[in-house]
């Protein structure tokens, strides 16, 4: 048996989902050394969450990536439309949100990744190592100090001040953590899978609530990514009634894709998203903590896992990475990043149970016409009661914001920068020490930068 390659870094970090990828490129532009494993060879997957938040939005205007990331193809969503039985709303409006962008993206999480991962390679700090599956962790006296990961080459060990789980909800870290985890469940699943779309089509997501089903339809561009939302573990029920019936029920729920649904020739086409529920009682232990997925699984309910995930990296990156770059990392420190994102998780999930139990579980067990609940009704008569949803969706509990410096590239070698990423500033562009390329900004051109104010997204 070959040995294991010895590598080391400030910060290890397990999974290169938005968590990881995020909170990797954050900790890299301080000047912390991060690495950063993901088990597959590219990030070419079929994810079932490809939206940016606002929230997100606006964390990339703050590091001056805005104006780069939407080069990249996406469909803008400034509000999210249902049909509830016979009344047709709109769920939540974006439009009225005080930030620079006042839509949610969908883009490919697999753009996105790719954008954060060349974003943190213009840090020499920052590494990233594909096909790289971590499969436990290093321990001594009782604190985590590394990872073993197997790689195409072999064995890899892992030294590092702290280890990062990033890696999903179905965590190796956390699981070999010994981490306990509270279930709450959920009373549905959900079957992914794709149809094509028209350029004659509806432009928005489309939700349509019918009597013990519930459809979902997200813009993707040249194709429809869906979401068909049966009762928990009821899969082999519906596959017993055959694909005809199956076919049948989604042109009843969407008609306008009714000459479409042939595209699914079998079942292999259907993906099933087991939806779960969960939260981590402790994010830590000594030299270990977990974000994003790895400390709470949401429901899909207003596609804000992600949303989180990028939330919980940057407020672990703005409270590690001055003890991280320092080597005065204590527990307590990342006890101070639960503290952070604990309660606005709490809040979070506590919705998406009240819908699950409210809304969810009523409407896969009706068998007689469907009748809007009260606060939808409340939605449809009073249309600024939309910028609640719209709020919660789109900005979240205690939106984060980056409060880290950034290392410039001289020829010198690095320097911290004046500019932090809150402070008044330009336009993301020439003098945003974020920006691609560019040295850091001089004290003179802070002071009369000013304030930006929120100016329209691009």
């Amino acid at each position: 048996m070959s040995s294991a390659e010895k590598v080391s870094a400030c910060c290890g970090i397990a999974g290169g989902g938005p968590a990881g990828m995020m909170l990797g490129l954050l900790l890299a532009r301080t000047g912390v050394d991060v690495l950063v494993l993901e088990k597959h060879a590219d990030f070419l997957r079929d994810f079932r969450g490809d939206t940016i938040h606002p929230s997100t939005l606006e964390v990339l205007h703050e590091l001056g990536l805005l104006e780069d990331l939407l080069k990249l193809p996406h469909q803008k969503v400034p509000r999210i439309n249902a049909r509830f039985g016979d009344l047709a709303l709109t769920v939540a409006d974006f439009t009225h949100l005080p930030t620079r962008c006042r839509f949610v993206a969908f883009m490919p999480q697999w753009d996105f990744l790719d954008f954060l991962a060349r974003e943190g390679a213009r840090y020499p700090g920052f590494q990233l190592r594909m096909r790289a599956e971590v499969t436990g962790l290093i321990e001594e006296a009782g604190r985590i100090v590394g990872l073993h990961a197997q790689t195409a080459d072999g064995p890899l060990e892992v030294r590092a001040n702290l280890v990062v789980a990033a890696d999903g909800r179905h965590s190796v870290v956390r699981a070999q953590a010994g981490l306990s985890v509270e279930e709450f469940g959920a009373p549905m699943d959900v079957l992914w899978f794709r149809l094509s779309r028209r350029a004659v089509d509806p432009e928005d997501p489309i939700g349509r609530f019918d009597t013990g089903r519930i459809f979902i339809m997200l813009n993707r561009g040249d194709y429809w990514q869906c979401g068909f939302v049966i009762p928990k573990g009821s899969r082999d029920q519906f596959q017993a009634r055959g694909l005809a019936a199956f076919r049948d029920s989604v042109a009843q729920l969407a008609p306008f894709v009714a000459d479409r649904v042939g595209e699914l020739q079998d079942w292999e086409a259907i993906k099933l998203l087991t939806v779960q529920v969960d939260r981590l009682r402790q994010w830590f232990r000594p030299g270990l903590l977990c974000i994003g997925d790895a400390a709470h699984a949401m429901s899909p309910i207003g596609g804000v896992g992600i949303n989180l995930a990028i939330q919980d990296a940057v407020a672990a990156a703005n409270l590690l990475a001055a003890p991280l770059r320092e080597q005065r990392l204590t527990t307590d420190d990342l006890r101070r990043v639960q503290q952070r994102r604990d309660w606005p998780t709490r809040v979070t999930q506590r919705v998406q149970r009240f819908i699950q139990k409210r809304v969810i579980t009523r409407v896969l067990g009706e068998a007689g016409p469907l009748a809007p609940p009260f606060p939808l009704r409340l939605l449809a008569r009073f249309p600024s009661l939309r910028r609640i949803p719209a709020w919660l969706i789109g900005i979240g509990v205690r939106p984060e914001h980056v409060e880290t410096r950034a290392i410039s590239v001289t020829q010198q070698g690095f320097k911290l920068s004046f500019l932090t990423a809150r402070s008044p500033r330009p336009s993301p562009g020439r003098n945003d020490p974020g920006h691609r390329g560019q040295a850091g900004i001089s004290v003179p051109a802070v002071c009369a930068a000013g304030s930006a104010g929120f100016p329209s997204c691009p």
